[in-house]
């Protein structure tokens, strides 16, 4: 990672919204300096039984922005997601703003553009985001710097975001007793996620995470926000000192045991483009389900 200075003294007003459906919490982020802000993680509701795609859960947050008279800077993407699918280009058309995501998006592309038989049409080189970051990158909403840092692991496009004294992390870490996501997807690798974990966790103690999912373990009430601090001390897969074997060792036969996301199919299609919904030879929306390739 590059040297990138962290600006613990700014602390951006950050606002969830939970997405019960998906167990996602995507953001608000706001400038505390000025009306600009970001939105990250975004979803897009889908009945995927029906083949059906609403919009309740981007309205909700595109509401809140309108009605604190906000201005939409970026929508980011902490990586491809699996289990949810990307509103983006939604928000982008009603609120404006760059969408940017991890600039390993290229090796997703390429990946899935196979899995998913896409033809010479679907281009494998991030051009469907407007800002394809690099570890270290730097970016501004409104007068707050952030900085982006390259955590591949979960997927080889993983980033974590650090703006102010708020990190947002993806799915490189749950809280505390939520531990880690998985690592074996396609590119993905537990020693590769264990050492990006330990960038996130290399960050000032006091430092704000920010999940991106939460599934309230043990029936507690579902939460989102922890600190470096907690994370060391109590994360029941990498705290307290875990070595990278334990860790290797733990999640390679976890994951063995985990089946594959419900909305993996239509999610990796669509978050590919930033968002789009693929379409057929007709220009009507379409999704592909690949027999055997998962």
């Amino acid at each position: 990672m590059k040297d990138t200075p962290v600006t613990m003294t700014v602390k951006p007003e950050v606002e969830a919204f939970f997405d019960d459906a998906t167990n996602t919490i995507s953001y608000i982020v706001k400038d505390p300096a000025s009306q600009s802000c970001a939105i990250v993680d975004s979803v897009m509701d889908i009945d995927y039984a029906a083949g059906r795609i609403t919009f309740d859960h981007a309205d909700t947050m595109i509401d809140r922005v309108r009605e604190r008279g906000l201005d939409l800077e970026w929508i980011i993407e902490t990586h491809v997601h699996a289990d949810h699918l990307s509103a983006a280009p939604y928000i982008q058309e009603k609120l404006g703003g760059k969408i940017g995501i991890g600039a390993k998006i290229i090796l997703v592309q390429d990946t899935f553009g196979k899995v998913f038989n896409e033809g010479t049409e679907f281009q494998r080189d991030g051009s469907q985001f407007d800002a394809l970051f690099e570890d270290g990158d730097t970016y501004m909403i409104g007068t707050m710097p952030a900085f982006a840092i390259y955590t591949p692991g979960h997927t080889p496009a993983c980033m974590t975001h650090v703006i102010g004294d708020a990190a947002f992390v993806g799915d490189t870490l749950f809280m505390p007793d939520g531990g880690s996501a998985r690592a074996d997807f396609p590119g993905g690798d537990a020693g590769t996620l264990y050492d990006s974990i330990q960038k996130v966790l290399a960050l000032p103690d006091d430092m704000r995470l920010f999940m991106c999912h939460d599934y309230g373990p043990g029936g507690r009430d579902i939460a989102w926000e922890t600190t470096v601090a907690e994370e060391k001390a109590r994360n029941i897969h990498v705290g307290g000192g875990k070595t990278r074997e334990e860790f290797i060792r733990f999640r390679t036969e976890r994951d063995a045991q985990l089946a594959m996301p419900r909305l993996i199919i239509p999610s990796l299609q669509v978050n590919m483009r930033a968002g789009d919904i693929p379409k057929d030879h007709d220009g009507n929306p379409m999704l592909k389900v690949p027999v055997n390739k998962l």
